[in-house]
């Protein structure tokens, strides 16, 4: 047996709590000792900070990982959307209230999905606060949508009728849901069913599908900043690494390549899974951002200091 000493023991304890912003209780997973680099972590669509359940305590032995659930998703306040506007100019401003408010003003950034949107208008707000960069099949160029955007692209952001919405409801169901998790995997048997069957209950509470169609919507927003946001990495060029699942059921993999364009320095790793790709490749995710961050950010750091000392 294996013998941890009781600072190893408590290092990846994860706690599960919950900080009022802006009226709302945020939920959100925490661990690590506060004193070691942060790292937060922004999950996608349909889930929410329990897509990063065995992630975290993965790297908390390193990090000072935090992953918040964004109103309207995991064990977040669901406010009613006829009263709170679900865009992501407000989920974006929402979670940086509230890594500011757990005194997270310099980090690494692991974007995912819906993080990426969510992280950019942070990151676009207020640069200083990234330290560095994660990227996991979130899209950031027109050529990273597949086929599974066209009732998206083609109807419902034109014109928003019952008709067109009508038209990606399916996305919402629990059989898609379950789908999105299991495309492209192929060990199928790694991928937990509490996933899809607990995303799929949140989707089913009063008002959770009109949230998710608001979003989808406001998605539309994303692409008209896409040149923004590529912008952003061209002249900051952050060091990042990028992890693309190749087979994503809403991300190309020529998505995942356009990053190298504006990003040429950044390391990339083609995984052969999906849209989840920490459900199955968990160690290659956890054990590169480690080896990552000691040999590229902080060495990098430190090389940079000591040059204007």
């Amino acid at each position: 047996m294996k013998v941890h000493d009781s600072q190893s023991m408590t290092s990846n304890t994860v706690k599960y709590e919950a900080a009022l912003v802006d009226g709302l209780n945020i939920a959100y997973r925490e661990a690590g000792d506060p004193q070691n680099p942060k790292l937060v972590l922004l999950h996608g669509f349909p889930a929410s900070s329990h897509q990063y359940r065995n992630l975290i305590p993965a790297l908390a032995v390193h990090f000072h990982v935090i992953a918040p659930d964004y109103p309207g998703f995991g064990n977040s306040d669901m406010p009613d959307p006829a009263n709170f506007p679900y865009t992501f100019d407000r989920l974006a401003e929402i979670t940086e209230k509230f890594l500011m408010q757990k005194g997270f003003d310099r980090y690494g950034l692991y974007m995912q999905d819906y993080g990426g949107p969510v992280g950019f208008r942070i990151l676009a707000h207020n640069p200083d606060v990234l330290e560095w960069l994660i990227i996991q099949n979130t899209n950031a160029y027109e050529v990273g949508f597949t086929e599974a955007w066209a009732g998206l692209r083609n109807a419902l952001w034109k014109e928003r009728t019952p008709q067109t919405e009508q038209g990606v409801a399916g996305l919402l169901e629990f059989d898609t849901i379950r789908g999105v998790y299991l495309h492209g995997h192929k060990q199928p048997d790694l991928i937990s069913p509490d996933n899809w069957n607990m995303d799929f209950r949140f989707i089913e509470r009063p008002n959770a599908r009109r949230v998710q169609m608001d979003l989808f919507y406001d998605y539309r927003t994303n692409v008209t900043l896409y040149l923004q946001w590529q912008k952003f990495l061209r002249d900051r060029q952050p060091r990042a690494i990028i992890f693309w699942g190749q087979n994503d059921i809403f991300f190309t993999r020529e998505g995942g390549e356009a990053y190298l364009r504006d990003l040429p320095d950044a390391e990339m790793h083609r995984l052969d899974s999906g849209h989840f790709a920490v459900e199955d490749c968990l160690e290659q995710i956890a054990t590169n951002i480690q080896r990552f961050y000691d040999d590229k950010v902080a060495l990098g750091s430190a090389s940079a200091e000591r040059k204007t000392a």
